[in-house]
């Protein structure tokens, strides 16, 4: 199969990298799901209300404009995961299927290079309290034609979200987000 797009490129890089936070729960001939879990050092609903502010915590390099600042949630049943991208264009990562302040929020969404395949993703964050804090667990679950072998197409899918986990954690946790 011939690679095209730079984000797939970076993502076999950060393969190659190692930077795995998650972790790929199953594969299927055109289906896979990744798994990853983070504690906060912050309320449910401090977590909850960081979880939406995704522009300042996703990596600026899954974008489509280079920039998280263009990124916007509207956490709300058909709310939009959407980037403004220059000359007025714009991408809808995804769409809100489910918003529970502090407990859950999910998202259909094919995301990066998954939106040029017909896929289906669905993307959900689980708020728990734990002790002092709140664990946070990531499923992605993504079926459809894919064109990519789903066992080798999840790793690199695992690697890009739990640098977006591992992110949200540390913005949440009032922590530096990372490079």
């Amino acid at each position: 199969m011939k690679i095209t797009t730079p984000f797939l490129m970076l993502l076999l890089v950060l393969t190659v990298m190692g930077k795995a936070a998650a972790a790929v729960t199953e594969t299927h001939e055109n289906a896979f799901t990744i798994e990853a879990t983070v504690m906060v050092d912050a309320t449910p609903a401090s977590t909850y209300r960081d979880l939406t502010r995704v522009n300042l915590w996703w990596d600026p390099a899954h974008t489509w404009s280079g920039a998280a600042r263009n990124l916007k949630l509207d956490a709300r049943a058909g709310g939009c995961f959407c980037e403004k991208l220059a000359d007025g264009g714009s991408v809808q990562h995804g769409r809100v299927i489910f918003a529970q302040p502090q407990k859950m929020l999910r998202l259909q969404a094919a995301l990066g290079p998954l939106q040029g395949m017909a896929v289906t993703g669905v993307l959900s964050f689980t708020l728990a309290p734990d002790g002092p804090g709140t664990r946070v667990t990531m499923t992605y679950r993504v079926a459809g034609a894919l064109t990519m072998e789903s066992t080798k197409l999840a790793p690199l899918v695992d690697q890009v979200m739990g640098i977006q986990l591992h992110r949200l954690g540390n913005y949440a946790s009032g922590r530096p987000v990372g490079p």
